[in-house]
């Protein structure tokens, strides 16, 4: 009797692609402005180049990657611009969604709130940054969860998709510092409080606080790129 193929088995081999990529992408495997090597990578992943290629579609639908007609997908280079846009986009998406949580915030939201926030804690005392940067998020994602607000989720989500996949060199500063912990504390407790007025300035500062720092960090980046011929 001849095997029957699984109907679900081409869409997992993309869902695998798809991760191997963003772990590549959130490692610095893959950087900005590189040409993906799909056909090796999908060797090394032991797959076919079609998963592969659906995987970077998706990514491309995202704006991580784009194909050059004959040439290939590569992953888009840093843009001063489009960081700016990301964290303006940030700044009035956690601002509606911070206040519905206030509203909706009852005694269990209040205990993932707190528990989002020590997990975040705990990363700040290790050495690894990528994990610093998931707790940050995290704890900015559980806001948006307690909104109720799934698709606004979902858009914030992205935003973050794209500011760790492409972005992430520029943030490592803002995430490790100080002040990017005390504002984490001071906003959970303006929220726990029901301060929603004090809690909406705190995160606004907040985000724009980080969005300069990580603007900054890009311009310096794309400066010294320009700048250094080897």
């Amino acid at each position: 009797m001849p095997r029957r193929k699984n109907p679900n088995a081409s869409g997992d081999l993309t869902q695998t692609a798809y991760v191997g990529i963003r772990q590549m992408l959130f490692h610095n495997d893959l950087v900005p402005g590189q040409k993906v090597p799909f056909k090796e990578l999908a060797e090394e992943m032991g797959m076919s180049v079609t998963p592969f290629i659906q995987a970077l579609k998706f990514l491309e639908f995202q704006g991580i990657v784009r194909r050059e007609p004959n040439k290939g997908y590569f992953i888009e280079p840093l843009s001063l611009s489009e960081i700016k846009e990301l964290y303006n986009f940030r700044l009035l998406l956690e601002s509606s969604l911070l206040e519905r949580a206030i509203e909706n915030l009852d005694k269990q939201g209040e205990e993932k709130l707190k528990e989002s926030h020590q997990q975040y804690m705990n990363a700040l005392e290790g050495m690894f940054m990528n994990k610093k940067l998931v707790a940050d998020m995290n704890f900015h994602l559980t806001i948006a969860e307690l909104s109720g607000q799934s698709l606004q989720k979902r858009a914030l989500q992205n935003v973050f998709d794209i500011l760790h996949l492409k972005y992430q060199i520029s943030l490592r500063y803002v995430t490790g510092s100080k002040s990017n912990e005390n504002d984490h504390g001071n906003i959970l407790n303006a929220i726990l409080e029901r301060d929603t007025k004090l809690a909406k300035k705190l995160l606004e500062q907040h985000i724009q606080s980080s969005g300069k720092h990580s603007s900054d960090n890009v311009s310096r980046m794309i400066e010294e790129k320009a700048g250094i011929q080897f």
